[in-house]
């Protein structure tokens, strides 16, 4: 991927989307952690950002976590 970090930056842009999104009733996340629980490193951190109502972010987490799962499975059966 170009940018494994992502290409929007956490205070500028993730983190007064993820405000709003959350005020409405919808959710905000990276794909692996809520983006208004993330504290900055620098600056310009860049993260990937998922928004949406709650149901279809939380499927979307929800069908990462099981990739990364198979994904270990498959590397772990590849060794042997």
């Amino acid at each position: 991927a170009k940018n494994k970090n992502g290409k929007l930056r956490l205070l500028y842009e993730c983190a007064p989307i993820a405000f709003i999104m959350e005020q409405a009733g919808g959710m905000a996340s990276t794909g692996k952690h809520r983006i208004m629980d993330i504290l900055p490193k620098e600056v310009h951190q860049r993260n990937p950002l998922v928004v949406g109502g709650k149901y279809e972010v939380q499927k979307l987490i929800d069908l990462y976590g099981k990739s990364k799962a198979q994904a270990k499975v498959v590397a772990a059966a590849a060794k042997n």
